[in-house]
Protein backbone atom coordinates (compact mmCIF):
# COMPACT_ATOMS: atom_id res chain seq x y z
CA UNK A 1 0.00 0.00 0.00
CA UNK A 2 1.23 3.50 -0.88
CA UNK A 3 0.74 6.17 1.75
CA UNK A 4 0.32 9.89 1.15
CA UNK A 5 1.10 13.06 3.11
CA UNK A 6 -2.55 13.04 4.19
CA UNK A 7 -2.03 9.62 5.83
CA UNK A 8 1.10 10.87 7.61
CA UNK A 9 -0.73 13.99 8.82
CA UNK A 10 -3.68 11.93 10.13
CA UNK A 11 -1.42 9.51 12.03
CA UNK A 12 0.75 12.30 13.48
CA UNK A 13 -2.23 14.50 14.33
CA UNK A 14 -0.82 17.46 12.37
CA UNK A 15 -1.79 19.39 9.26
CA UNK A 16 -0.66 18.49 5.73
CA UNK A 17 1.13 21.85 5.67
CA UNK A 18 3.20 20.75 8.68
CA UNK A 19 4.19 17.49 6.93
CA UNK A 20 5.21 19.50 3.87
CA UNK A 21 7.26 21.89 6.00
CA UNK A 22 9.10 18.98 7.63
CA UNK A 23 9.89 17.48 4.21
CA UNK A 24 11.06 20.68 2.54
CA UNK A 25 12.63 22.44 5.52
CA UNK A 26 11.43 25.76 4.10
CA UNK A 27 9.31 26.72 7.12
CA UNK A 28 10.09 26.39 10.83
CA UNK A 29 8.41 23.52 12.69
CA UNK A 30 8.47 23.00 16.45
CA UNK A 31 10.53 20.11 17.78
CA UNK A 32 7.37 18.39 19.08
CA UNK A 33 5.51 18.53 15.76
CA UNK A 34 8.64 17.54 13.81
CA UNK A 35 9.15 14.52 16.09
CA UNK A 36 5.52 13.36 15.72
CA UNK A 37 5.67 13.80 11.95
CA UNK A 38 8.94 11.94 11.50
CA UNK A 39 7.72 9.11 13.76
CA UNK A 40 4.57 8.78 11.62
CA UNK A 41 6.66 8.69 8.43
CA UNK A 42 8.80 5.90 9.84
CA UNK A 43 5.75 3.95 11.01
CA UNK A 44 4.17 4.14 7.55
CA UNK A 45 7.50 3.77 5.73
CA UNK A 46 6.50 6.90 3.86
CA UNK A 47 8.72 8.21 1.05
CA UNK A 48 7.85 11.44 -0.76
CA UNK A 49 7.18 11.38 -4.50
CA UNK A 50 10.23 13.28 -5.73
CA UNK A 51 9.09 13.16 -9.36
CA UNK A 52 5.78 14.83 -8.58
CA UNK A 53 7.53 17.34 -6.35
CA UNK A 54 10.07 18.18 -9.06
CA UNK A 55 7.30 18.81 -11.58
CA UNK A 56 5.64 21.17 -9.14
CA UNK A 57 8.83 22.96 -8.06
CA UNK A 58 10.50 23.00 -11.51
CA UNK A 59 13.71 21.50 -10.07
CA UNK A 60 14.92 17.97 -9.31
CA UNK A 61 18.14 18.85 -7.41
CA UNK A 62 19.80 16.25 -9.66
CA UNK A 63 22.46 16.85 -12.29
CA UNK A 64 23.65 14.41 -14.92
CA UNK A 65 27.28 13.51 -15.53
CA UNK A 66 28.24 11.77 -18.78
CA UNK A 67 31.71 10.16 -19.03
CA UNK A 68 33.26 8.05 -21.81
CA UNK A 69 35.06 5.40 -19.73
CA UNK A 70 33.98 4.52 -16.20
CA UNK A 71 36.88 2.01 -15.94
CA UNK A 72 39.49 4.76 -16.26
CA UNK A 73 40.54 6.08 -12.83
CA UNK A 74 41.02 9.53 -14.37
CA UNK A 75 37.28 9.83 -14.91
CA UNK A 76 36.35 8.26 -11.58
CA UNK A 77 38.52 10.82 -9.74
CA UNK A 78 37.00 13.62 -11.81
CA UNK A 79 33.57 12.30 -10.85
CA UNK A 80 34.53 12.23 -7.16
CA UNK A 81 35.54 15.89 -7.31
CA UNK A 82 32.28 16.80 -9.02
CA UNK A 83 30.19 14.82 -6.53
CA UNK A 84 31.91 16.46 -3.57
CA UNK A 85 30.93 19.90 -4.87
CA UNK A 86 27.40 18.73 -5.69
CA UNK A 87 26.84 17.28 -2.20
CA UNK A 88 28.14 20.47 -0.64
CA UNK A 89 25.38 22.31 -2.47
CA UNK A 90 22.62 19.78 -1.71
CA UNK A 91 22.60 18.23 -5.20
CA UNK A 92 22.76 14.61 -6.36
CA UNK A 93 24.58 13.26 -9.43
CA UNK A 94 23.17 10.79 -11.96
CA UNK A 95 26.10 9.09 -13.75
CA UNK A 96 26.05 7.84 -17.35
CA UNK A 97 28.82 5.92 -19.13
CA UNK A 98 29.04 6.01 -22.95
CA UNK A 99 32.06 3.78 -23.67
CA UNK A 100 33.12 6.56 -26.02
CA UNK A 101 30.25 5.73 -28.39
CA UNK A 102 28.38 8.69 -29.90
CA UNK A 103 25.15 6.68 -30.32
CA UNK A 104 25.18 5.64 -26.65
CA UNK A 105 25.95 9.23 -25.67
CA UNK A 106 22.88 10.42 -27.63
CA UNK A 107 20.70 7.87 -25.83
CA UNK A 108 22.12 8.72 -22.40
CA UNK A 109 21.53 12.43 -22.94
CA UNK A 110 17.91 11.71 -23.91
CA UNK A 111 17.52 9.66 -20.72
CA UNK A 112 18.91 12.48 -18.55
CA UNK A 113 16.65 15.03 -20.24
CA UNK A 114 13.65 12.74 -19.73
CA UNK A 115 14.49 12.63 -16.01
CA UNK A 116 14.43 16.45 -16.01
CA UNK A 117 17.91 16.86 -14.54
CA UNK A 118 18.75 20.45 -13.61
CA UNK A 119 21.96 20.42 -15.67
CA UNK A 120 24.52 18.19 -17.39
CA UNK A 121 28.30 17.71 -17.16
CA UNK A 122 29.55 16.12 -20.37
CA UNK A 123 32.85 14.65 -21.57
CA UNK A 124 31.97 14.03 -25.19
CA UNK A 125 32.38 10.76 -27.08
CA UNK A 126 33.96 12.54 -30.05
CA UNK A 127 34.80 16.04 -31.23
CA UNK A 128 31.51 16.41 -33.09
CA UNK A 129 29.02 16.11 -30.25
CA UNK A 130 26.05 18.34 -31.30
CA UNK A 131 25.79 20.59 -28.25
CA UNK A 132 23.25 22.81 -30.01
CA UNK A 133 20.43 20.44 -29.00
CA UNK A 134 21.21 21.13 -25.35
CA UNK A 135 21.13 24.85 -26.04
CA UNK A 136 17.75 24.48 -27.72
CA UNK A 137 16.43 22.62 -24.69
CA UNK A 138 17.77 25.46 -22.52
CA UNK A 139 19.46 22.94 -20.22
CA UNK A 140 22.53 24.25 -18.35
CA UNK A 141 25.59 22.23 -19.37
CA UNK A 142 29.37 22.25 -19.00
CA UNK A 143 31.87 20.23 -21.02
CA UNK A 144 34.90 18.78 -19.23
CA UNK A 145 38.14 17.16 -20.43
CA UNK A 146 36.84 16.34 -23.93
CA UNK A 147 35.53 19.39 -25.79
CA UNK A 148 33.75 19.46 -29.17
CA UNK A 149 35.22 21.38 -32.09
CA UNK A 150 34.24 25.03 -32.13
CA UNK A 151 32.62 25.10 -28.68
CA UNK A 152 32.97 28.50 -26.98
CA UNK A 153 30.78 28.00 -23.89
CA UNK A 154 31.47 26.87 -20.33
CA UNK A 155 34.09 24.12 -20.13
CA UNK A 156 36.92 22.74 -18.01
CA UNK A 157 39.98 21.14 -19.57
CA UNK A 158 43.68 20.56 -19.14
CA UNK A 159 46.10 22.49 -21.33
CA UNK A 160 46.98 19.24 -23.08
CA UNK A 161 49.15 20.77 -25.74
CA UNK A 162 51.39 22.49 -23.18
CA UNK A 163 51.53 19.30 -21.06
CA UNK A 164 52.62 17.13 -23.99
CA UNK A 165 55.16 19.72 -25.07
CA UNK A 166 56.62 19.79 -21.54
CA UNK A 167 56.79 15.99 -21.36
CA UNK A 168 58.54 15.73 -24.71
CA UNK A 169 60.82 18.64 -23.86
CA UNK A 170 61.85 16.89 -20.65
CA UNK A 171 62.94 13.81 -22.63
CA UNK A 172 64.83 16.03 -25.07
CA UNK A 173 66.55 17.71 -22.13
CA UNK A 174 67.76 14.31 -20.93
CA UNK A 175 69.49 13.85 -24.29
CA UNK A 176 66.96 11.71 -26.16
CA UNK A 177 66.64 12.22 -29.89
CA UNK A 178 64.69 9.12 -30.97
CA UNK A 179 61.48 9.88 -29.09
CA UNK A 180 58.27 8.00 -29.87
CA UNK A 181 54.70 8.79 -28.89
CA UNK A 182 51.77 6.48 -28.23
CA UNK A 183 49.00 8.93 -29.03
CA UNK A 184 45.37 8.68 -28.03
CA UNK A 185 42.28 8.80 -30.22
CA UNK A 186 42.35 11.61 -32.76
CA UNK A 187 38.56 11.87 -32.50
CA UNK A 188 38.72 13.69 -29.15
CA UNK A 189 40.39 16.94 -28.13
CA UNK A 190 42.94 15.56 -25.59
CA UNK A 191 44.28 13.06 -28.13
CA UNK A 192 44.62 15.73 -30.81
CA UNK A 193 46.22 18.33 -28.51
CA UNK A 194 48.76 15.92 -26.98
CA UNK A 195 50.02 14.85 -30.39
CA UNK A 196 50.28 18.53 -31.37
CA UNK A 197 52.29 19.25 -28.22
CA UNK A 198 54.70 16.40 -29.02
CA UNK A 199 55.23 17.70 -32.55
CA UNK A 200 55.67 21.25 -31.25
CA UNK A 201 58.46 20.25 -28.84
CA UNK A 202 60.26 18.10 -31.42
CA UNK A 203 60.16 20.86 -34.03
CA UNK A 204 61.30 23.48 -31.51
CA UNK A 205 64.37 21.33 -30.82
CA UNK A 206 64.94 20.86 -34.58
CA UNK A 207 64.37 17.12 -34.27
CA UNK A 208 62.66 15.14 -37.05
CA UNK A 209 59.14 13.89 -36.36
CA UNK A 210 59.42 10.36 -37.75
CA UNK A 211 56.21 8.64 -38.84
CA UNK A 212 57.47 5.27 -37.57
CA UNK A 213 57.74 6.75 -34.05
CA UNK A 214 54.08 7.79 -33.95
CA UNK A 215 51.60 5.11 -32.88
CA UNK A 216 47.91 5.38 -31.98
CA UNK A 217 46.77 3.44 -28.93
CA UNK A 218 43.13 4.66 -28.73
CA UNK A 219 43.51 5.38 -24.99
CA UNK A 220 43.27 1.63 -24.22
CA UNK A 221 45.53 -0.92 -22.51
CA UNK A 222 45.55 -3.17 -25.58
CA UNK A 223 46.28 -0.18 -27.81
CA UNK A 224 49.28 0.75 -25.69
CA UNK A 225 50.47 -2.86 -25.68
CA UNK A 226 50.28 -3.32 -29.46
CA UNK A 227 51.85 0.08 -30.11
CA UNK A 228 54.75 -0.72 -27.81
CA UNK A 229 55.41 -4.07 -29.52
CA UNK A 230 55.58 -2.29 -32.88
CA UNK A 231 57.99 0.35 -31.56
CA UNK A 232 60.25 -2.20 -29.86
CA UNK A 233 60.44 -4.24 -33.09
CA UNK A 234 61.70 -1.31 -35.21
CA UNK A 235 65.22 -1.67 -36.68
CA UNK A 236 66.12 1.51 -34.81
CA UNK A 237 63.79 1.54 -31.79
CA UNK A 238 63.21 4.73 -29.83
CA UNK A 239 65.23 5.48 -26.72
CA UNK A 240 62.21 7.11 -25.08
CA UNK A 241 58.43 6.76 -25.35
CA UNK A 242 55.79 9.29 -24.35
CA UNK A 243 52.51 7.51 -23.55
CA UNK A 244 49.45 9.77 -23.67
CA UNK A 245 47.24 8.22 -20.96
CA UNK A 246 47.36 5.86 -18.00
CA UNK A 247 45.75 2.84 -19.67
CA UNK A 248 48.10 2.94 -22.65
CA UNK A 249 51.04 3.23 -20.22
CA UNK A 250 49.95 -0.01 -18.53
CA UNK A 251 49.93 -1.76 -21.90
CA UNK A 252 53.31 -0.25 -22.80
CA UNK A 253 54.96 -1.44 -19.58
CA UNK A 254 53.48 -4.91 -20.01
CA UNK A 255 54.96 -5.16 -23.53
CA UNK A 256 58.38 -4.01 -22.35
CA UNK A 257 58.36 -6.56 -19.53
CA UNK A 258 57.35 -9.39 -21.87
CA UNK A 259 60.02 -8.43 -24.42
CA UNK A 260 62.58 -8.05 -21.63
CA UNK A 261 63.31 -4.44 -22.57
CA UNK A 262 64.66 -2.76 -19.42
CA UNK A 263 63.23 0.62 -18.41
CA UNK A 264 64.87 3.13 -18.37
CA UNK A 265 68.15 1.45 -19.37
CA UNK A 266 66.98 0.66 -22.93
CA UNK A 267 63.87 2.83 -23.22
CA UNK A 268 62.75 5.68 -20.97
CA UNK A 269 59.00 6.04 -20.40
CA UNK A 270 56.97 9.10 -19.47
CA UNK A 271 53.24 8.62 -18.95
CA UNK A 272 50.18 10.83 -18.73
CA UNK A 273 48.00 10.85 -15.58
CA UNK A 274 49.33 10.24 -12.11
CA UNK A 275 47.77 7.84 -9.59
CA UNK A 276 48.88 5.88 -6.54
CA UNK A 277 50.14 3.01 -8.67
CA UNK A 278 52.47 5.38 -10.58
CA UNK A 279 54.81 5.64 -7.58
CA UNK A 280 54.38 1.95 -6.72
CA UNK A 281 55.19 0.67 -10.21
CA UNK A 282 58.57 -0.89 -10.97
CA UNK A 283 60.25 1.29 -12.02
CA UNK A 284 58.38 4.19 -10.45
CA UNK A 285 56.77 6.05 -13.33
CA UNK A 286 57.60 9.56 -14.45
CA UNK A 287 54.27 11.15 -15.35
CA UNK A 288 52.41 14.28 -16.32
CA UNK A 289 49.81 14.58 -13.54
CA UNK A 290 46.42 16.22 -13.89
CA UNK A 291 44.55 17.94 -11.00
CA UNK A 292 41.58 15.65 -11.62
CA UNK A 293 39.49 16.29 -8.50
CA UNK A 294 40.01 20.04 -8.75
CA UNK A 295 38.86 19.88 -12.37
CA UNK A 296 35.74 17.94 -11.37
CA UNK A 297 34.93 20.38 -8.58
CA UNK A 298 35.39 23.36 -10.90
CA UNK A 299 33.18 21.84 -13.60
CA UNK A 300 30.39 21.24 -11.08
CA UNK A 301 30.81 24.72 -9.62
CA UNK A 302 30.43 26.21 -13.12
CA UNK A 303 27.34 24.09 -13.78
CA UNK A 304 25.68 25.13 -10.52
CA UNK A 305 26.45 28.76 -11.32
CA UNK A 306 24.54 28.30 -14.57
CA UNK A 307 21.63 26.58 -12.83
CA UNK A 308 21.36 29.38 -10.28
CA UNK A 309 22.30 32.16 -12.68
CA UNK A 310 21.02 35.69 -12.32
CA UNK A 311 20.35 38.21 -15.08
CA UNK A 312 23.97 39.42 -15.03
CA UNK A 313 25.42 35.90 -15.48
CA UNK A 314 28.32 35.77 -17.97
CA UNK A 315 29.73 32.44 -19.19
CA UNK A 316 33.35 32.00 -18.05
CA UNK A 317 34.26 30.17 -21.29
CA UNK A 318 36.89 27.43 -21.04
CA UNK A 319 38.89 27.20 -17.79
CA UNK A 320 42.30 25.65 -18.49
CA UNK A 321 44.21 23.73 -15.82
CA UNK A 322 47.95 23.05 -15.85
CA UNK A 323 49.62 19.67 -15.52
CA UNK A 324 52.51 18.78 -13.23
CA UNK A 325 55.66 16.89 -14.21
CA UNK A 326 56.41 14.17 -11.65
CA UNK A 327 59.96 12.90 -12.22
CA UNK A 328 60.61 9.38 -10.96
CA UNK A 329 62.66 6.37 -12.06
CA UNK A 330 61.31 5.45 -15.52
CA UNK A 331 63.26 8.20 -17.30
CA UNK A 332 67.03 8.65 -17.62
CA UNK A 333 69.56 9.88 -20.20
CA UNK A 334 69.96 7.48 -23.15
CA UNK A 335 72.83 5.03 -23.11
Amino acid sequence: MTYTMRDVARLAGVSIATVSAVLTGKKPVSAELRGRTEEAMRALDYHPDHVARSLKMGSTNVVGMVIPDVTNPFFTELMQGAEQEARRCGMSVMLSNTDGDAAIEHHQLNTLLAHRVDGILLSCADSFTPWERLERRKVPFVFFDRLPVGFQGAAVALDNRAAASEATGYLIGLGHRRIAIIAGSQKVSPGIARLEGYREAMEAAHLPVRTQYIRYGDFSIDGGYQSALELIALPSPPTAIFSCNNKMTLGLMRAMAEQKVPCPEAISVIGFDDFEWSANFSPRLTTMGQPTRAMGRKAMEMLLDQINKTEDYVSPGTIMFRSQLNVRDSTAPPR
